[in-house]
């Protein structure tokens, strides 16, 4: 199907959306098809074998234990972090994994083949399921990528998966690739960016269903702050990094009652750090539109809708008009990342998460502030201009430092970036479109070190503990 609006922004879980999101989807799709086949009672072993980034990082990013609760049958997206301790309290108390919630099976991380030095052809997040009987014979194969953003591909199904994109975009009423069509959506018909994003959406859901939709999906955004304030103490996965947001926000509902606009910039810190604080905990998080660059959109919707200009005087149907055309927005911009480049940090490095946040977010700010679809556009470039280049290096292989912090200046950036573009009348040099490209071109030059693999960058010149 076409990459729509809840596509790019899904619920799930920590602390990474391409290696905990994508892997346990793949793994409860795999359970499914073995549950769905009529083998799973003649099963007797299973085999995982991760490939690349996967292997490299995987037990930083919380992978072997998602792809243990998929082959259980749990989805991302239903999943409650409650109900994961306590299946993985139980796989590991007793060694045995319920695959598909029904067949018990002595399986556990130790059990996982890692291999980070083999890449497949097709994308560094490789994962292959083999399942076989008593006798050794395999009943069922499937090798799966997760391809950024929690989205999966499975091994030779790439092209009709392609054929398939292109065959639902024919059945939008305004279809784009590229920022310079959609421009043209605009255009033609007179319509917002947001707007064009809607008109498609309509084409496969009502419009409540699309509003209730995403004033949930920002429920859950809000849920996720919330959760991570009542946090304390240090991050897991042993670096002792610090959580700051409940200092945080405790200070600044002393020094800031009234929600004063100097200090904008720390409440956008604090909700960005926040968000992935509770990220890294593996905590419940929307992917916007991964899971590494889940605190972006969050704080700069926080912006709009307490220091955005005539916000302090607003309804709240005002208010969640905004929040709904903030994500339209967003989304419109994210698929032409989707089509002409990655979001996956593994790919293309740290640009295409965080760059891509940070120009998504950029872009939808600027039309909740009322500029045109060319400002919009503008301030999308900006944005991603200066995230150009940025490496994915997580110490540890864990979604903490250097990922933390730079939600919360991506955020920085991603306002600055719509309040120039909203003082300029949306005319500039660079287009957005020259930049995605250059993105992309920019990810395929980067040396594997530096995309997720922990093999360079701050990954190998900071002492872990």
């Amino acid at each position: 199907m076409a990459v729509g609006v809840f596509d790019l922004f899904s619920i799930g879980i920590g602390p990474s959306s391409s290696h905990t999101v994508g892997p346990m989807r793949a793994a409860a799709v795999f359970a499914e098809e073995l549950k769905s086949s009529g083998a799973l009672g003649n099963v007797a072993g299973l085999r995982v074998d991760l490939y690349g980034s996967l292997a490299a990082t995987g037990h930083g990013h919380g992978t072997m234990t998602a792809i243990l609760l998929g082959l259980e049958g749990f989805h991302p997206e239903k999943i409650l972090p409650a109900e994961v301790e306590e299946r993985l309290a139980a796989i590991s108390e007793t060694g045995t994994l319920q695959l598909a919630g029904s067949v018990p099976l002595p399986y556990g991380v130790t059990d996982i083949i890692l291999r980070p030095l083999t890449i497949l052809p097709r994308h560094t997040n490789g994962m292959t399921f083999t399942v076989s009987d008593k006798d050794g014979e395999v009943l069922h194969k499937a090798t799966f990528f997760s391809v950024g953003g929690g989205f999966i591909v499975r091994e030779g199904e790439e092209d009709a998966a392609l054929k398939e994109l292109d065959e639902s975009k024919k059945e939008l009423p305004l279809p784009f690739r590229t920022a310079a069509e959609l421009l043209g959506r605009c255009q033609s018909k007179g319509l917002s960016i947001g707007d064009v994003m809607f008109v498609n959406e309509r084409a496969s859901r009502s419009e409540e269903e699309i509003r209730e939709g995403l004033l949930h999906i920002y429920s859950v955004m809000e849920e996720c702050v919330q959760v991570s304030l009542k946090r304390e103490g240090l991050l897991p996965g042993g670096l002792k990094v610090r959580r700051r947001a409940p200092d945080w926000h405790e200070r600044l509902e002393k020094e800031d009652k009234d929600r004063d606009p100097k200090y904008w910039q720390e409440w956008v810190n604090l909700i960005a750090l926040a968000v992935n604080e509770e990220n890294a905990s593996g905590g419940r998080v929307v992917t916007a539109p991964t899971n590494g660059a889940a605190g972006i959109i969050p704080a700069v919707l926080y912006y709009a809708l307490h220091f955005a200009p005539g916000m302090d005087k607003a309804t709240q149907e005002d208010r969640d008009d905004v929040v709904v055309k903030f994500l339209l927005t967003a989304a419109a911009i994210g698929v032409l990342y989707k089509e002409q480049a990655s979001i996956s940090g593994a790919e293309v490095g740290c640009q295409g998460e965080v760059g891509s946040a940070s120009s998504m977010a950029a872009g939808a700010l600027a039309e909740v502030m009322g500029g045109t679809p060319q400002q919009v556009e503008n301030a999308a470039e900006i944005a991603m201009e200066h995230n150009l280049g940025l490496t994915c290096d997580p110490i540890g292989g864990l979604v903490q430092v250097p990922c933390i912090e730079r939600n919360a200046i991506a955020a920085a950036k991603a306002i600055n970036a719509a309040k120039m573009a909203l003082w300029g009348d949306g005319t500039h040099r660079v287009s957005l479109d020259e930049v995605i490209v250059t993105m992309r071109e920019t990810g395929k030059d980067m040396s594997s070190k530096y995309k997720e693999t922990a093999m360079g960058g701050l990954a190998v010149n900071v002492v872990e503990c």
